[in-house]
């Protein structure tokens, strides 16, 4: 079984809001899924992403591939560095306390 992080649509008509889940990948867009990864509310502004680090980080490792909207919405929420090794994701109060 393929597993993808990809975007799932919610919200009422012209205003879309998005699950970031793990589905299979030949389930439909908004049918079957795995698990709720995180959200997406790009109607907002600035636009809301809120990623389950650790949820994610799981799938990723398993082998479950992003599509392209879910990695940038990775890389903004600083999870897709943390994944390919880069330095791990800095919390705003420890960032703060070390100034």
């Amino acid at each position: 079984m393929a597993v993808k992080l990809r975007l799932m649509r919610m919200g009422k008509k012209k205003q879309p809001t998005y699950r970031v889940v793990a589905a299979d990948s030949r389930s439909p867009r908004n049918g079957r899924f795995i698990e709720i990864v995180g959200t997406y509310q790009p109607r907002q502004e600035p636009s809301v992403v809120i990623i389950d680090d650790e949820k994610a980080l799981k799938w990723l490792r398993n082998g479950a591939q992003p599509t392209d909207a879910v990695e940038r919405l990775l890389k903004i929420s600083g999870t897709w560095d943390v994944f390919k090794g880069g330095a791990p994701k800095a919390e705003p109060a420890a960032a703060a306390a070390e100034s």
